[in-house]
């Protein structure tokens, strides 16, 4: 297969692949075929088309940290802590479990940490369908639930930003000077998203055609600066999302816009781009065996802890809405490459990918109509 064709058929896999998850009632799956497709075409595309492949993913990779910020809409700092707390107990308790499992897949003690915040969360974006669906949740259970879901990803990306830290230059004093630069980076991007919010707002108002392309350009336009500036493009995307989330402009969010762009083209990439750097034949190997093993072992382990201590006020299926995680544990396999641990990276992908995929097939399925009023799945 030449690169030609290749590049084709990826295309048309991208285009085809979120309508038919909607189609079957399972639209937050789309990511994980994209991820399943990439280790299936592994083994016949050239290196030139991993390269490029990859090199388009990184730039998904900064829309998807920007969708994450825009999908966390915060609510009073009051109102949260007990979905906070809440959140907090139900990763600690899971943290010797993933630790554990990930010392039987060779990592670390910082890859392990990164590995069980990653694993431990609950990305929005994948579990928000189930939870605008699922019956066993009414009143305020239904409020509380989604809560805990944004503190589980808050809590994450807090972790995965230490925990890169912490894999780059090892357990320092210079995680200290990293953690102050995370704080600048916060308080410049707080200030600087009202102008960017405006600027949005004036594409908007001011294109039609390529309005999409000049949205995009400007998210990776100031990621770019802020590199320049000393801060990391991957928290310029997710501080800017988040302080963005609130934004609204002739009735849509601003994910709605760049959604041709970001979830039908880039961010499909990114996660295709994973399954591309994992050899195939590590599906059949002790590290897989191990990923799948302990996914059924960690929804096992939720379910009981779910039922016995830690409840929602929901029925005894509740869990299932905090276990996909799959966007969080991307995030936490890009921050393992670019540490060079491939071998730990690749664990981490396919506990994310099996953990997913076995509890979104757990819960009920989403009806069709009810998906074309909802979110869109990044």
């Amino acid at each position: 297969m030449d690169s030609i064709e290749t590049i084709i058929c990826l295309i048309l896999l991208l285009m085809a692949v979120p309508d038919l998850c909607r189609k079957f009632g399972r639209p937050a799956l789309a990511n994980a075929f994209f991820v399943i497709f990439g280790l299936m075409l592994g083994p016949l595309v050239q290196t030139d088309v991993k390269t490029m492949v990859d090199q388009a993913g990184e730039v998904g990779f900064l829309l998807v940290l920007f969708e994450v910020g825009l999908e966390i809409d915060l609510p009073k700092f009051r109102e949260f802590i007990p979905s906070l707390r809440y959140a907090v107990l139900w990763s600690l308790v899971q943290y010797i479990l993933i630790l554990a499992l990930a010392n039987a897949a060779g990592l670390n003690l910082p890859e392990g940490i990164l590995a069980a915040a990653a694993l431990g969360s609950c990305s929005l974006s994948m579990a928000y369908f189930g939870w605008k669906n699922y019956p066993g949740l009414t009143g305020a259970p239904r409020d509380f639930v989604l809560q805990i879901m944004i503190a589980l990803e808050v809590l994450a990306i807090v972790i995965l930003s230490v925990g890169g830290i912490a894999v780059a230059h090892g357990l320092s004093w210079l995680i200290l000077l990293k953690l102050a630069g995370i704080a600048v980076t916060v308080y410049l991007i707080s200030r600087f998203a009202t102008h960017v919010v405006k600027l949005f707002q004036w594409i908007i108002q001011k294109t039609t055609h390529w309005r999409v392309h000049f949205l995009v350009l400007l998210v990776l336009i100031i990621c770019a600066i802020g590199e320049r500036l000393g801060l990391s493009a991957a928290k310029t995307a997710f501080f800017l999302g988040l302080f963005m989330s609130r934004a609204e402009f002739q009735g849509q969010n601003v994910e709605e816009y760049i959604a041709p762009i970001s979830r039908r083209f880039l961010i499909p990439i990114f996660f295709m781009s994973l399954g591309l750097l994992i050899d195939a034949r590590m599906l059949f190997s002790y590290t897989a065996l191990l990923a799948f093993c302990g996914a059924f072992l960690l929804i096992g382990f939720r379910e009981v802890i779910h039922r016995r201590w830690l409840k929602t006020g929901g029925d005894v299926g509740t869990y299932l809405l905090l276990c996909p995680n799959l966007t969080m544990a991307a995030l936490a396999a890009k921050t393992l490459l670019q540490g060079d641990s491939r071998a730990a990276a690749t664990w981490v992908v396919l506990s994310g990918l099996f953990l997913s995929v076995i509890s979104l097939l757990m819960l009920p399925r989403v009806v069709e109509e009810n998906v074309k009023t909802a979110l869109p799945q990044n």
